[in-house]
């Protein structure tokens, strides 16, 4: 990548783009081309191959089904687990966060194997669905604000040894297992089951990616009138008594 530009992969639009998560491509897209990049986005449809090339790689939700089949095509491609291993930025939401992980349960009861590009295992839930809006505490050592978003999955993740939780619950279920973590991430690929989608309503969290994926330490300012206004709406809503 040159000092100014960026090549943004979305991943699998076809099959992996519930709850308006393609949002975050736009998010990350425009908040880049405001700081005067040349922003490359390529969206990569299930029978095309990963590229290796690109500088940051996004990835959706999706339904049991075209999970299944998405993890199957992505191990078979092998180009997302090659672009890591060069330095690229990873992050995903939901389905594709549990791809992401060493396994997970998929629509016929079977235990999948994932990419193995965060260290977590998803199993199926035994009860209710995680439905609803979320509220957490990112990692302090990532510096980002509050976290909301809204989580629908069946799914409960554990975290191994090697993966950090993204966020800690004060308001919904996060990764489903009690105790209070969401998402997961390391050094460069993130996981997180908030929809939103969830860079609209976290803009700062588009802005790490752009961060990690230039090395730099800082972004120049830009207009967030909008998405502030966007945030105090939803997480006032998420609060107010029921």
């Amino acid at each position: 990548m040159s000092d100014n530009s960026l090549r943004l992969v979305w991943v699998y639009p076809d099959l992996l783009s519930t709850y308006g998560d393609q949002g975050n491509a736009l998010v990350v897209e425009r908040r880049a081309r405001q700081r005067g990049l040349d922003v490359q986005r390529v969206d990569v449809r299930s029978d095309q191959p990963i590229p290796t090339s690109g500088d940051i790689y996004l990835i959706g939700g999706g339904e049991d089904r075209p999970q299944r089949l998405a993890a199957e095509r992505l191990l078979r491609d092998g180009g997302l687990e090659r672009a890591v291993s060069n330095g690229a930025i990873v992050f995903s939401v939901c389905a594709g966060y549990q791809i992401l992980g060493q396994e997970f349960v998929n629509d016929q009861g079977q235990r999948q194997e994932g990419l193995g590009l965060l260290d977590v295992v998803t199993l199926r839930g035994e009860g209710e669905r995680c439905v609803g809006d979320v509220l957490a505490d990112i990692d302090p050592r990532l510096g980002l604000p509050q976290l909301t978003g809204f989580e629908n999955h069946q799914g409960v993740t554990h975290l191994g040894p090697t993966a950090k939780p993204f966020a800690r619950v004060t308001m919904g279920r996060g990764n489903g297992t009690g105790d209070g973590t969401e998402g997961a991430y390391n050094d460069t690929v993130f996981g997180t089951y908030m929809h939103g989608p969830v860079m609209a309503r976290n803009p700062q969290i588009a802005d790490l990616l752009l961060k990690l994926a230039l090395d730099v330490n800082a972004l120049p300012a830009i207009d967030d009138r909008w998405y502030e206004a966007l945030r105090a709406e939803r997480i006032a809503a998420a609060t107010q008594p029921a």
